[in-house]
């Protein structure tokens, strides 16, 4: 495994190297590449990370790999076209077959799409591509749109935590209003966590689990029958942006269960919901709702179904000092039929809150001419009290190469709650990213 990394490292020196010096063999193929009107970047990155605790449920090294990124897009009269994909060396991987609905093997395509407008009020993007909306951070209640939280807790950049939808996105805009509706024909789940690189809590054995139980759920895959369906109206009133949602699909991670087979599986769910934003006192204030409408149990009567619920945020951001801000959210998961959900859990079963309360805080400190970028990030829950913590800086060495180091750290008194079963899981990372 050591060895693989230090390949990667190596792998990563010769491109620094090659992308510092421009030969004759090199401008042939730039001038081709302008002729046809495209528009190249990359990057290539190397991160390392490994564990704190000794988890006897998986592997000591969380993270090493190698990572290829390249982008080309076509910039038309009356189209783009794009594509950004991403190679990958992973020394710690021992499935690498390639699969890019769920980002395994070594290649992951982030974006594969065209955008154009047929029409002064319309823009139309088809294909793969990253959507997000609402004004959460770190915290999702409209924004029903795939996440890649193995990724994220495993210590990569941030940006993974998006993970790509294969959508027809279609934006209107009338003088009332602005409508974005997103159409993805095929069910597209989050890239949850499922025990082979973090291990998690098993309530069917009642214990952590990891490599020795990896979840292989019954995911909704025909295509058009199990598609999805979100809608935005939003519209400004003065400097407060106000939004609209809906949402048709499918729990985004595996929060049912299959009674026959205790094969997991995804729920109906229909989510309907709202957020404004905008300026309140020396800073930008947030409020958003949604209710979860979990078709499938809509009494609360089936323990193998997730009851409806409400979901509520707060937020707040300024500054509390030059190059220095914070923001803080306060969140609530509210259980509806709640009583009929404790009748229907077999005997022995732990229940879980009527409502979950959760904080969040955020600092970030600009450093050396905001070359060097210090974040924490702490959600801690009220109701489960378990925590994560999330410490990152970074820093721009120059225009081209930036050096981080960082940290998830998860801590909890109990191993079956949200972020408690993470608590073995806890690991330090540092990564080195040349773009080009």
């Amino acid at each position: 495994m050591s060895k693989g990394i230090g390949r990667g490292a190596g792998w990563m020196l010769v491109v620094v190297l090659l992308a510092g010096a421009r030969t004759p063999a090199q401008e042939a193929p730039a001038g081709l590449i302008e002729r046809l009107g495209l528009e190249t970047h990359g990057a290539v990155e190397d991160r390392v990370g490994a564990r704190i605790h000794e988890d006897e449920k998986t592997r000591g090294i969380s993270l090493g790999e190698t990572r290829l990124q390249l982008e080309v897009s076509r910039f038309g009269d009356d189209s783009t076209l794009r594509i950004k994909a991403d190679f990958l060396y992973d020394a710690v991987a021992e499935d690498t077959n390639t699969d890019l609905e769920t980002g395994k093997g070594w290649v992951d395509l982030r974006e594969a799409n065209v955008a154009f407008s047929p029409a002064e009020f319309m823009d139309i993007k088809a294909g793969r591509q990253i959507l997000t909306w609402g004004t959460g951070d770190l915290l999702f209640l409209n924004d029903l749109f795939p996440k890649d939280w193995q990724a994220f807790f495993l210590g990569r950049d941030k940006d993974y935590l998006k993970a790509p939808s294969d959508a027809l996105f279609i934006s209107l805009f009338p003088v009332f209003a602005g409508i974005d509706l997103a159409y993805s024909p095929q069910f597209d789940a989050d890239r949850h966590v499922r025990g082979e690189r973090l291990s998690y809590w098993n309530p069917q054995l009642g214990r952590r689990a990891g490599l020795d139980a990896v979840i292989e759920p019954d995911v909704p895959d025909a295509w058009f029958r199990d598609g999805e369906l979100a809608l935005r109206i939003s519209r400004t009133f003065g400097a407060y942006e106000t939004a609209l949602y809906g949402y048709r699909g499918f729990w985004k991670s595996p929060a049912g269960m299959d009674p026959a087979s205790f094969r997991a599986r995804f729920p109906d769910l229909r989510v309907w919901g709202g957020s404004v934003r905008g300026p309140l006192g020396p800073g930008i204030g947030n409020l958003e709702a949604a209710y979860y409408d979990s078709r499938e149990d809509g009494s609360g009567n089936d323990p193998f179904v997730p009851n409806g619920e409400w979901r509520f945020l707060a937020g707040y951001e300024w500054e509390l000092a030059r190059e220095l801000t914070a923001g803080v959210q306060y969140y609530v998961e509210w259980m509806q039929d709640y009583a009929a959900y404790e009748r229907s859990l077999p005997p022995g079963s732990r229940a879980d809150d009527e409502a979950d309360h959760t904080f969040t805080l955020r600092l970030t400190r600009l450093l050396l001419n905001q070359d060097l970028v210090a974040t924490l990030f702490l959600r801690y829950s009220l109701s489960e009290q378990d925590a994560y913590v999330r410490p990152t800086v970074s820093y721009r060495i120059n225009d081209d190469m930036e050096a981080a180091v960082g940290a998830n750290i998860f801590a909890g008194s109990r191993d079956y709650t949200f972020l408690g079963q993470f608590e073995k899981n806890t690991n330090a990372y540092a990564s080195l990213r040349y773009s080009f």
